[in-house]
């Protein structure tokens, strides 16, 4: 199996973004002085820097499509059951990272049914192809309403938090 240089630094700095995270934590007061357990601090929010992009959109859309990523990605990145926007997801930062991700089980085959992404090695989705697909998802935008934006929604919680009367 032959690594390229390029991969290995792709993966080394998708693992190190991964690894400098924050999580919370909550602080422990003390001293016997009452002080008690501090509210959790805020964790600060990593924000990764997008790469450029090279592929083309209109191709990338038709590709989503084709390959069936609307199944768990909605239509528009957001209403499925894995969000692709709005989740600073290092996946999606760069197009190398993106590219990875596509090809980082390309040998495994789950043996039995399974909600993962499925493997995409490159005779499957060329590296060409990953290009357009990712500037097609990079095209997506945070459109979701707020809650109290949506009447229907709205009268329905509101109805939710009354005393139940059969």
């Amino acid at each position: 199996m032959k690594i390229h240089l390029k991969t290995l630094t792709v993966a080394a700095g998708v693992l190190a973004a991964l690894l400098a995270i924050p999580s919370d934590s909550v602080a422990q007061g003390g001293g016997g002085k009452g002080k008690g357990k501090q509210p959790a601090t805020e964790a600060k929010q990593v924000v990764f820097k997008l790469g450029p992009v090279t592929g083309n959109t209109a191709k990338g859309r038709e590709l989503y499509y084709a390959h069936g990523c609307y199944g768990c990605h909605g239509f528009n990145g957001e209403t499925g059951a894995r969000d692709l926007v709005g989740t600073n997801s290092p996946i999606i930062a760069t197009e190398e990272a993106f590219i990875l991700f596509l090809r980082q089980r390309a040998d495994q085959a789950p043996l039995t049914p399974s909600t993962r992404m499925p493997n995409f090695p490159a005779k499957a989705v060329s590296d060409r192809d990953a290009k357009d697909i990712y500037a097609f998802i990079r095209s997506f935008r945070l459109d979701a309403p707020a809650i109290q934006d949506v009447p229907t929604l709205k009268t329905i919680l509101e109805s939710a938090e009354k005393p139940y009367q059969p």
